[in-house]
């Protein structure tokens, strides 16, 4: 009998992408345009899995019903899991992530944007647009020779360090777990506070790193610091980070994440006048790139996404056990000895 997947917070590009693997699967997806929440829940009966994206709060609430419904899957299609209540889901729902899809297309991107920011290519483009080809203002610098701290140093973090490397950037890291590559130069937060001209976050959001940029650390830096983030919106303070850039002290910041991105990422708000003063404020500061966190959308993350969702869901429907479950007690790693081949309950 098919698995059958239930898949919230669904677009176009996520269908299109499931659809086009799903054959290999004996699995039948049903589509949800609408985010995962007390309201939408009890869509999710007569459903053996439940599949979900970032900006699904998995709360202790909605993990009750998911029990009583008789769920025992939670597939997440990404690889931070900070919106799931991983404490209160152990021992009544597993967790399945996608812990890499393709760190090359979130690497990219960062750089993409750390380029159209200091290149101010953004800018050139809209100049042109109207046959403006005035060169004022449009004065940057060059990235050889800057010195960039990279804090977060996993699959994502070591694809944006060998960008750097090739750009002939010094660079400074920083994780609580460093790897033995010899490429990799780590230090104390401190000394990248002091010593980068750039810092992009390539780490995940937890009770340690949530506002890890924020007026104190932002006090510490380099005046005129580059800030990109690509990971998850809560490592910055938005609201220092606002003050910083009117103050001068950041020089310039591109954002493809935002701490209260929930309830409007991913959706067309054009229209709309935009009530969270501080996005706004921020969108409209001149040296500010936002992006809608779409650094992961390439059509290679696409297709690795719901190939690995997929292969999650069926190995542990087979077996109950899957190499990417994650649970309270591998959050705690190394307290975890499940090594990936035991059922964590």
């Amino acid at each position: 009998m098919s698995v059958k997947i239930a898949l919230f917070d669904a677009q176009e590009y996520d269908r299109a992408s499931f659809d086009a693997i799903k054959e290999n699967y004996d699995v039948e997806c049903t589509y949800f345009d609408t985010h995962l929440t007390e309201a939408t829940v009890s869509l999710c009966e007569g459903f053996d899995a439940i599949c979900v994206f970032v900006n699904d709060k998995i709360t202790s609430s909605i993990i009750d019903k998911l029990e009583k419904y008789g769920i025992r899957l939670l597939a997440l299609r990404c690889a931070g899991y900070n919106n799931v209540d991983i404490e209160y889901a152990y021992g009544r729902l597993h967790i399945v992530r996608v812990p890499a899809y393709s760190p090359y297309a979130v690497a990219e991107h960062a750089i993409a944007m750390l380029l159209t920011s200091i290149r101010r290519i953004h800018k050139a483009y809209i100049r042109t647009r109207d046959f403006n080809f005035s060169l004022s203002g449009l004065t940057g610098f060059d990235l050889h020779g800057k010195t960039i701290g990279v804090i977060g140093t996993g699959k994502i973090g070591k694809c944006f360090i060998d960008i750097c490397l090739g750009f002939g950037m010094k660079v400074l890291a920083f994780d609580k777990f460093p790897s033995d590559d010899p490429r990799i130069t780590y230090t104390t937060l401190d000394e990248i506070w002091k010593n980068a001209d750039i810092i992009s976050l390539h780490c995940p959001l937890t009770d340690e790193t949530m506002h890890l940029i924020d007026e104190e650390s932002i006090s510490k830096m380099k005046r005129g610091v580059i800030i990109v983030n690509t990971s998850r919106g809560a490592l910055i303070d938005s609201e220092a980070l606002l003050n910083a850039i009117k103050s001068r002290q950041v020089g310039g910041a591109c954002l493809d994440v935002y701490e209260e991105e929930s309830n409007l990422f991913f959706r067309d708000f054009s229209g709309h006048i935009i009530d969270d003063d501080i996005l706004a404020r921020l969108i409209s500061m001149p040296n500010v790139i936002v992006s809608s966190h779409q650094a992961f959308l390439t059509n290679e993350a696409l297709y690795n996404i719901a190939d690995i969702t997929l292969s999650n869901v069926t190995e542990f429907m087979a077996s109950g056990i899957c190499k990417n479950e994650i649970c309270y007690k591998c959050s705690k790693f190394p307290n975890c000895t499940r090594e990936q081949v035991n059922k964590c309950f």
